[in-house]
C-alpha cells in the first residue's frame, strides 16, 4: 500500500530472490488512498485462490486512510501467513506448535544460523533484547521451544549490560544503532544482530553508513560467531519467506492431494419398527455440509452453501483436479421398485453409504432430480428412502437448491417475451416499433450488436440506423410470428408428467392403461 522507497526496496528483494529460485511471486500495488475496506477484499480474493499458496502485506501501510495493521495482519488466512505475523500463527508459536505455523521470517533466520554453527541450543542461556512481535517476541518463543533457557530485556530492563553478560546466545532487535557494547558479551557467545541503523560518516557519499544493533568492531573479538550489518540477518530474512512459501505449497499439495478422504461417519441408530421416511429425515442431525466439504477436499471458493445441510460445487473445481485419475461410474437404472417402494435412489443411496461408511471408499451418490412426479415435485420421494435417504428429505424434494424454479422461470420468461412482441407487432406501425427498438438518445440512434447481427442475417449490411429504407425497417422490426403456430404453457412445476409430455402405462403389464 502506497510508494515507500524502503518498502520498494524490500519488495524488490523479494522478487528477485523468488525468480531465482523458481517461485512465481506478483508485486500487488494500492494507491496511498487505499482503505481499509479495499486492503481487505485485496486479501479476501488472495485467502481464496487456490493458486496462491503464500503472500505477505508490506508493512508499514502508506495509506492517506486510517487503517487498522492489526486487522490486516489477521485477515490474512493463517495457511498462507507465510510471513507469520497473524494472531493464530503467533499463538500456535507461543504455545509450542512449530509444525502447524509459520514463524516470523527475521526469527526463523537467526535460528537458521544459529544451527549453522552446531552449537548446541539446548540447555543454553538465551538473551534477546526486544519484544516486537516481529523479531522480538517470536525469537523468545522460538529459543524456548529449542529448550533454551531465555530471558526477554526491553527499554525498562535496569540490568541490561549484567543480562547480556550471562548469554550464551545472544540475539539483538532493539533499534538502536550500536547499543549493545563489545565488553558486555560473554566470551565465545553466539551474537545475532537484527539492527538496521543510519549514523553520520562524512566518508560516504550519501553521508551515512548503517550499523546494527551491535557494536560489531568490539563485539566480534569475544564472540565466537557474529552476524555483520549489513549482511546478515537481511538475507537470512528473505531466504526463510522463501523457504515458508515452498512449505505451504507443500502442505497445500499434501492436504488436497488424492488419497483417503479424512472424513467421519455418521452412526446409524436403528429402531423397529422402521419409522416414516419422514419421521427418520427429521429425527437426524446432519453434519454442517461446510464440514463434510472440507474433510473431501473441498476449497473454500469451490463451494456455495445454501443453508446449513445444501451446497453447490462449482465447476472451477474440475479444473483445479484435470490431471488427477477419474473414478469409477456406476449408474443404477432399470430396477422395479419392491411393495415398499425401494427403487433406484434407495439402492443407489443404500450403495453408497455402504462404500462409504463400511468399506471406506471415497464415493459420492448422484440422485437426479425428481422426474415424475405431480406438482411441485412431491411424490413417493426421489430422496431414497428408510435408513438409506437423503437428508433433509422433505427439503430435497421440493426445492433441489432452486434448479426446478430457474428453468421454469426461464420457461415463463420466454412466453412473456413472445406474447408481448406479437401483442406489440399487432397495435403498432413500424415506425412506432423502431423506434422502441432503436430510440433516439440525446439526438442520437445507435444499433446494439445484436441488431446488427439481426440485421445481417436479413441481408442488410448497414450500421447506420438513419440510413434503413422503409422496406428495411420493417423486415427489422417485425418477427411475424403466427400465434396459430406456437403452444406454450406457463409452467409452475417442470417435473409435472403432463406439462413434460411424458406418456406412461404403455408396457403390456399395464394392461393398456396409458397416460400423459
Amino acid at each position: 500500500v502506497g510508494n515507500r522507497d524502503d518498502s520498494n526496496l524490500y519488495i524488490n528483494m523479494k522478487l528477485k530472490a523468488a525468480a531465482e529460485i523458481g517461485i512465481s511471486a506478483n508485486h500487488i500495488k494500492l494507491p496511498n488512498t487505499a482503505t481499509e475496506a479495499d486492503v481487505l477484499k485485496c486479501i479476501a480474493s488472495l485467502n481464496g485462490d487456490p493458486a496462491v499458496h503464500g503472500f505477505i502485506v508490506q508493512l508499514p501501510l502508506d495509506s492517506d486512510k486510517p487503517i487498522n495493521t492489526e486487522k490486516i495482519t489477521n485477515a490474512v488466512a493463517p495457511e498462507k501467513d507465510v510471513d507469520g505475523l497473524s494472531s493464530i500463527n503467533a499463538g500456535k508459536l507461543s504455545r509450542g506448535d512449530l509444525g502447524d505455523c509459520f514463524i516470523p521470517c527475521t526469527p526463523k533466520g537467526c535460528m537458521e544460523l544459529i544451527r549453522q554453527t552446531g552449537v548446541q541450543v539446548a540447555g543454553k542461556r538465551a538473551v534477546v533484547i526486544g519484544r516486537s512481535k516481529i523479531v522480538g517476541a517470536p525469537m523468545h518463543d522460538l529459543l524456548l521451544w529449542n529448550n533454551a533457557t531465555v530471558t526477554t530485556c526491553h527499554s525498562k530492563t535496569s540490568t541490561l549490560a549484567e543480562e547480556v553478560g550471562k548469554a550464551d546466545i545472544l540475539v539483538v532487535a532493539a533499534g538502536k544503532a550500536e547499543m549493545v557494547k563489545g565488553e558486555w558479551i560473554k566470551p565465545g557467545a553466539i551474537v545475532i544482530d537484527c539492527g538496521i541503523n543510519h549514523v553520520p560518516d562524512s566518508t560516504k557519499p550519501s553521508g551515512k553508513r548503517v550499523v546494527g544493533d551491535v557494536a560489531y568492531s568490539t563485539a566480534k573479538e569475544k564472540a565466537s560467531y557474529i552476524t555483520p550489518v549489513p549482511g546478515g540477518v537481511g538475507p537470512m530474512t528473505v531466504a526463510m519467506l522463501m523457504q515458508s512459501t515452498v512449505e505451504s505449497a507443500q502442505r497445500f499439495l499434501e492436504k488436497f492431494q488424492p488419497g483417503k478422504w479424512n472424513i467421519q461417519y455418521h452412526q446409524l441408530s436403528l429402531k423397529m419398527p422402521v419409522p416414516s421416511d419422514i419421521e427418520i429425515s427429521q429425527s437426524c442431525i446432519p453434519k454442517p455440509i461446510d464440514q463434510v466439504a472440507r474433510e473431501i477436499g473441498l476449497l473454500p471458493d469451490e463451494v456455495e452453501l445454501y443453508g446449513q445441510t445444501k451446497a453447490k460445487v462449482h465447476l472451477s473445481t474440475l479444473k483445479r483436479l484435470k490431471n488427477q485419475p477419474d473414478g469409477k461410474y456406476v449408474v443404477v437404472t432399470g430396477i422395479t421398485p419392491t411393495p415398499l417402494g425401494e427403487g433406484k435412489s434407495t439402492t443407489t443411496v443404500g450403495l453408497v453409504q455402504a462404500l462409504g461408511a463400511h468399506l471406506h471408499q471415497n464415493v459420492f451418490a448422484c440422485v437426479r432430480q425428481p422426474s415424475q412426479g405431480p406438482t411441485f415435485g412431491i411424490k413417493g420421494g426421489a430422496a431414497g428412502g428408510g435408513y438409506c435417504q437423503v437428508v433433509p428429505m422433505e427439503e430435497f424434494n421440493l426445492h433441489l437448491t432452486g434448479d426446478i424454479h430457474a428453468i421454469t422461470a426461464a420457461n415463463n420468461l420466454v412466453a412473456a417475451a413472445v406474447d408481448a412482441r406479437i401483442f406489440h407487432e399487432l397495435t403498432q406501425n413500424d415506425q412506432a416499433l423502431y423506434n422502441r427498438l432503436v430510440p433516439s438518445v440525446s439526438g442520437v440512434r445507435k444499433f446494439s450488436d445484436i441488431q446488427i447481427r439481426r440485421l445481417k442475417k436479413l441481408g442488410i449490411n448497414k450500421t447506420d440506423p438513419t440510413a434503413l429504407t422503409k422496406e428495411e425497417v420493417n423486415l427489422f422490426v417485425r418477427l411475424d410470428i403466427d400465434p396459430g403456430t406456437i403452444t406454450w404453457q406457463r409452467v409452475l412445476d417442470t417435473n409435472d408428467r403432463f406439462l413434460r409430455k411424458i406418456t406412461i402405462g404403455q408396457s403390456p403389464t399395464e394392461k393398456g392403461f396409458s397416460r400423459v
